[in-house]
């Protein structure tokens, strides 16, 4: 029965991403423009180049956050990939963590030891 509920909640997860994808696109666009606008906001150096590309970065900005449907179909893209994964019965971590070693030295050894290799 839980492969069953799996089964046709990734198959409605598909055609929501199928459905969807054209607003994906354009969120994907839209997130284009914002980091396009950000990126020569700290590059320009006159006043009215840093004016334009903010304008720039808000038109992003405002058409990333209208764009509801494109979030929807991430959602939908994220949800098959957790099927996807729970099928091949891998764990899935969305933050992965890497424990570090308290002593530096310790670091420094292993690190150490992979340069001369």
């Amino acid at each position: 029965m839980k492969k069953l509920f799996l089964y046709t909640a990734g198959f409605i997860a598909a055609l929501f991403a199928l459905v969807l994808l054209a607003p994906v696109a354009g969120l994907l666009v839209s997130g284009l423009l914002l980091a396009a606008g950000l990126h020569y906001y700290t590059e320009s150096k006159s006043t009215f180049g840093k004016v334009m590309s903010l304008v720039l970065a808000l038109a992003g900005l405002i058409s990333a956050l209208s764009n509801i449907p494109g979030f929807i179909g991430l959602v939908a893209i994220g949800i098959l990939y957790y099927i996807y994964k729970s099928r091949k019965n891998e764990k899935v971590e969305i933050f992965a963590t890497t424990e570090k070693e308290e002593d530096p030295f310790t670091n420094f050894e292993r690190e150490w030891a992979k340069l001369n290799n």
